[in-house]
């Protein structure tokens, strides 16, 4: 661990307290109103030397440390993409604070495009694997041999089950399914999306595999769920838009809030 980790993690405990996080979780866009419903401090990213400026619209630059249906938390309202500075090790840090802080868990959050017609705009996906269709990885550079992680049941199975169990008592419909990272900026092509679902994929996205592979480094458990905004390129006649994509996020984002706080409840 990084002896900027250790001092953030240090200046963090001055603010929000001593006691240990027990999971850690990135919200996506359109995501960040779960945040307002943590019981604790925010922490403007600004702050915390190292953390990602989150520029991106529809995130919420703060780490939120507090109770969140009896479990405490620590939310990152915003993450730091690929294409918005060409490093995929980006939330490197911040999972490393994470890690500092307590943790031993991640559920990541995403805003994503489907390639499946019965997973319309506004459901939720939980994914069981994903596939780095960029070819990037946020371990690049990393000196020693713990850069080779086995990435088998990456999405941790005990998690998936957890989350499954808390969909089903809120009864909210959430499918199981493979996500695809894409680069971005701009949005799949027709035919990149064609070729991402001959590979398997079944929802497409700009986030979320860096930070479940650099989860694994640091030996945290990780899940992931998607909010499904769009139908991917050439799924639909629904224009592709960041601006699309920030609206259609609330629709998902109340199914996927009671899943959360389904499985906290479970955890406290």
């Amino acid at each position: 661990m990084s002896k900027n980790a250790k001092a953030l993690a240090a200046q963090i405990k001055t603010i929000a307290g001593d006691a240990p996080v027990q999971i850690g979780m990135i919200l996506g866009s359109g995501l960040g109103h779960i945040a307002d419903a943590v019981d604790g401090v925010a922490i403007p990213y600004g702050d915390l030397p190292g953390f990602p400026h989150a520029g991106v619209s529809g995130h919420n630059p703060n780490l939120v440390i507090g109770d969140f249906e009896g479990v405490r938390v620590a939310v990152f309202g915003g993450r730091a993409h690929y294409y918005e500075n060409g490093t995929a090790d980006a939330m490197r840090l911040p999972l490393e604070v994470l890690r500092e802080l307590g943790a031993d868990r991640m559920i990541a959050t995403n805003a994503a495009g489907s390639m499946l017609p019965d997973m319309p705009t506004g459901s939720i996906m939980c994914l069981s694997d994903h596939i780095n269709f960029s070819g990037l990885n946020p371990l690049i550079g990393e000196p020693t041999d713990a850069r080779f992680v086995p990435m088998n049941d990456a999405y941790d199975p005990a998690i998936r089950a957890a989350l499954r169990a808390a969909a089903d008592d809120a009864d909210v419909a959430m499918a199981d399914g493979v996500y695809a990272w894409y680069s971005g900026p701009s949005f799949e092509t027709p035919a990149e999306i064609r070729a991402i679902k001959l590979l398997g994929a079944d929802a497409v996205g700009m986030s979320t595999v860096p930070e479940v592979i650099l989860a694994r480094f640091l030996g945290l458990k990780a899940a992931a769920i998607s909010t499904i905004t769009n139908m991917a390129a050439g799924m639909s006649d629904e224009s592709i838009s960041h601006e699309h994509t920030k609206a259609m996020a609330p629709i998902g984002a109340a199914k996927l809030e009671k899943v959360l706080r389904g499985y906290l409840r479970g955890l406290a």
